[in-house]
């Protein structure tokens, strides 16, 4: 009898532990879950907001001006114009023949962006400001070349090749990167130096500390 009744508290225990356990694995599920559909409406509705204003400002230009129409806006600055220009390749007109390459390319690069996005961590602000901008860019011009064959380009400001708002938010999402990657190296080489010196300093202390000892 004593024995059935220590079997059937050790079945409980079991049971209850591994009810227990298995609470905060859901729980855990649901947090992550959460946060990563966080993450991806911050993405998406950042992204969404870049391919809403370039459409719509493309559609502005598509049903306003003739192709190859221009319009100064500035009497005051001439060299800042509005331009109907289409183009076929990359951002600014570079590599005009590469409409397919540039498509596939925007195809991978998007689908890395919503991939990594989630795993970025939360003190890596400028990499969470900068992806969004790109992935907006990146299907802003993508929409354009599958919708009708080529990406329809229109500021042009000075010798400056004519670009859209797609193409500006790409290159102001690379420039972050590039600033990012920039302050965290010379945060890791000054960490770096810090860890040097200190163990200089430490070496320093030690044969000092001989030099008395032994004197």
């Amino acid at each position: 009898m004593a024995r059935r009744i220590h079997i059937d508290i050790g079945f409980a225990f079991v049971r209850g532990y591994g009810t227990i356990h298995g609470s905060f694995i859901n729980l855990a599920l649901r947090r992550s879950t959460l946060q990563k559909a966080r993450d991806y409406f911050v993405l998406l509705g950042a992204a969404g907001a870049i391919v809403a204003f370039d459409q719509w400002t493309k559609y502005l230009v598509r049903t306003r001006l003739l192709l190859g129409e221009s319009w100064a806006p500035l009497e005051s600055a001439p060299f800042v114009r509005i331009v109907h220009w289409n183009n076929t390749g990359a951002a600014f007109g570079i590599f005009p023949a590469g409409g397919l390459i540039f498509t596939v390319v925007a195809v991978l690069v998007s689908g890395a962006i919503l991939y990594y996005y989630p795993q970025i961590p939360r003190d890596q602000i400028g990499i969470r400001i900068a992806l969004p901008m790109q992935l907006g860019g990146a299907l802003g011009n993508l929409l354009d070349r599958l919708a009708i064959g080529t990406v329809t380009d229109f500021v042009s400001v000075g010798p400056v090749p004519v670009f859209n708002v797609a193409d500006a938010s790409i290159t102001i999402g690379v420039a972050v990167l590039i600033v990012v990657m920039w302050i965290e190296e010379r945060r890791r080489k000054r960490g770096e130096g810090t860890m040097e010196s200190e163990g200089l300093a430490q070496e320093d202390e030690s044969i000092a500390e001989t030099e008395r000892s032994v004197g």
